[in-house]
């Protein structure tokens, strides 16, 4: 395959954007331009997050998509977004607004419009939500509470490892935001899923996600039923949100260059 379409990776919160490396390093070998800048505030490694959780602080889902499309704006074309959580989100936000050729979101964050709330998505949040101050922090898990939100579908010591390599501080205030979403007619997390011209939109789910339950993934693809863009979903049912970083990520990247390559992108 030969092509040089821009491919940006938008990683989602507790996730540094590195832990995209093994991705870039596979679509550069496929011929895409790939890169995953960070949100606005990321340090440029774990370690300087971790210990500046400041600089992570009170980032909201608007400072973010006007980041990246920021970004966007400074390249030759538009590129292919591949999002995770939050970035799937992100990425959802910016193809609604055309800056994108095609999207994919992966364990997408619920967007405005989506109604379902299971328990365990509510106790994935929980470290986030039991303090209102959080939504002006950045707050961290515990090796514990990255298990059940991301790591509950490997062992625990792969679990343990991931923690270890690519956890960060994440600020609160886009889960706020998220929460209140349907509530609130401007709410950042409205995307213009009527949007007809759009390029083509991939949602993937993760039957054992306790973050983001594939029912959320299910009402997210009910919001584009008025939309004649493609809208497809796929569905890897043994996986949990840590998908995109565990032993099993060639699995889904390589399932999104096959969806891409049917795209004719």
């Amino acid at each position: 395959m030969s092509t040089s379409a821009p491919v940006l990776f938008i990683h989602g919160l507790w996730l540094h954007a590195t832990s995209w490396t093994p991705w870039i390093e596979l679509f550069n070998e496929r011929g895409y331009d790939a890169t995953a800048p960070g949100w606005p505030g990321d340090p440029d490694t774990v370690q300087e997050a971790r210990a500046h959780p400041e600089r992570l602080a009170d980032q909201g889902i608007d400072d973010v998509v006007e980041h990246y499309a920021s970004i966007i704006r400074g390249l030759d074309a538009r590129p292919i977004l591949v999002g995770h959580s939050f970035g799937g989100m992100i990425a959802q936000k910016l193809l609604g607004q055309d800056l994108a050729a095609a999207a994919v979101a992966i364990d997408a964050a619920q967007i405005k419009g989506v109604l379902p709330l299971p328990l365990s998505a509510l106790r994935a949040t929980l470290p986030v939500f039991r303090n209102p101050a959080n939504r002006h922090r950045a707050i961290s898990l515990t090796s514990e509470q990255f298990r059940y939100s991301f790591g509950n579908a490997v062992s625990e010591e792969e679990s343990r490892q991931l923690y270890e390599r690519w956890t960060v501080p994440a600020p609160g205030k886009p889960l706020f935001e998220a929460a209140a979403a349907n509530f609130n007619p401007h709410s950042p997390a409205k995307v213009d899923t009527g949007n007809t011209s759009r390029g083509p939109l991939l949602l993937i789910s993760g039957g054992q996600d306790h973050t983001v339950p594939e029912a959320v993934t299910r009402a997210t693809l009910k919001q584009y039923r008025h939309s004649e863009a493609i809208t497809e979903i796929l569905r890897f049912p043994d996986r949990a949100h840590s998908l995109t970083i565990d032993s099993g990520w060639r699995d889904v990247a390589d399932t999104v260059l096959t969806w891409l390559a049917k795209q004719s992108l």
